[in-house]
């Protein structure tokens, strides 16, 4: 795939970090980040291995795109460090060699949308990482289906549609249901 300026999905991380639920990449300020070699990326983060060889030195999109994948450059990646998303990167490049890129866009979109109805309806100011670390971590079913029933304990509570403090206190109650269920760590690491 030639790659001219940018990439054709910087909302995937060439190490295939997940870069549209990035908090920063939903950031609406000076900080918003492009996402993965999106426009104005190098002014940024002027400098960054794995886009140097895999976009910028092999034309690829992401890495399991290259014929060396899995290389030495993201061995052991999903566990570099503190950014909790690094915990799906292989696993989402093991999904794109298996089903294509295209295919992983589309479920991201469905991540997405879930994504920006949290930050949308449910963020207090305080639960941006969160809501990103949690749609980046859990499986779309168990969001969706964990969605539906904190919407309806809303309803069902006669939650007032502007009382942001109390639908992002039963959603966050949901989303740790969720991810105990099924083994997920939505917490920061220290």
């Amino acid at each position: 795939m030639k790659i001219t300026l940018n990439k054709k999905y910087p909302t995937v991380g060439c190490c295939g970090l997940d870069c549209g639920l990035c908090p920063t990449y939903n950031s609406t300020g000076n900080s918003k980040c492009p996402g993965c070699y999106g426009l104005d990326f190098s002014e940024k983060h002027p400098s960054c291995s794995i886009i140097t060889c895999c976009v910028k030195q092999k034309n690829y999109e992401v890495c399991a795109d290259c014929s060396d994948y899995p290389c030495s450059k993201i061995d052991k990646w999903d566990q570099g460090d503190s950014f909790i998303s690094h915990k799906k990167a292989l696993i989402n490049l093991r999904s794109i060699k298996e089903g294509g890129i295209e295919a992983f866009i589309e479920q991201q979109k469905k991540r997405m949308v879930i994504l920006n109805e949290l930050l949308n309806q449910y963020n207090e100011g305080r639960s941006k990482s969160y809501y990103c670390i949690a749609v980046a971590l859990l499986s779309i079913q168990i969001l969706e289906e964990f969605l539906e029933k904190a919407k309806e304990e809303i309803k069902n509570n006669g939650i007032n549609v502007l009382n942001i403090k109390a639908k992002s206190e039963i959603i966050k109650k949901y989303l740790n249901y969720a991810s105990k269920k099924e083994g997920v760590e939505l917490k920061l690491r220290k």
